[in-house]
């Protein structure tokens, strides 16, 4: 079984690899410029990219959103987070959050799947803390100063990606995908 992701970070495929080589699929990156959408919601700019991009492939695909919600930040980030990252980075953040009490933060990943006939949405959270100073060599984006609840001695940066894969938000979205996909899927894909 083989699935199009379309991304042109190389960070979130191989997350998507790491995940779903696990459940027998194989990913395949679809490198193409997309318009995303601007919103508030992750999943609305999730659906979005994919119907695009499959009126122009016309083969089943998967998009992927994320937001990192901080909420001494009133929710900042949020969907807005590649261009914050891209603006500030995690110094910026970490500037931010000087002299903050509540560092918890929440990042979530919406995995939108879409075919000629199903359209569909698949959302994982991880829920954690805003680290004091940037750890670890792993990962991309905001991995250095997320702290997840489920493991919380280390940032995502500090965790290889099968690793990052059982805690991270877009590990989880990615499973609820996989299930869902070898369960629905497999035979009207494979005809």
């Amino acid at each position: 079984m083989k699935v199009l992701f379309a991304t042109s970070n190389k960070g979130k495929l191989e997350e998507a690899k790491a995940v779903l080589s696990k459940y027998g699929i194989e990913v395949e990156m679809l490198n193409k410029k997309k318009l995303e959408l601007q919103s508030d919601s992750i999943e609305e700019i999730a659906k979005h990219s994919a119907l695009e991009l499959f009126k122009e492939v016309k083969t089943p695909l998967i998009t992927e959103d994320s937001a990192l919600s901080i909420k001494a930040l009133n929710g900042f980030p949020g969907p807005y987070s590649a261009y914050v990252f891209k603006t500030i980075g995690n110094k910026g953040i970490l500037k931010l959050m000087e002299n903050k009490q509540n560092r918890e933060s929440v990042f979530k990943a919406a995995v939108f799947f879409c075919s000629s006939n199903i359209q569909k949405c698949f959302v994982g959270a991880a829920k954690g803390k805003i680290a004091l100073k940037e750890r670890g060599r792993f990962g991309f984006g905001f991995d250095p100063i997320f702290i997840p609840d489920e493991c919380p001695k280390k940032t995502f940066g500090e965790m290889p990606i099968e690793e990052k894969s059982l805690y991270s938000h877009r590990g989880k979205a990615m499973v609820k995908f996989a299930k869902w996909y070898i369960k629905n899927y497999k035979e009207e894909f494979n005809r």
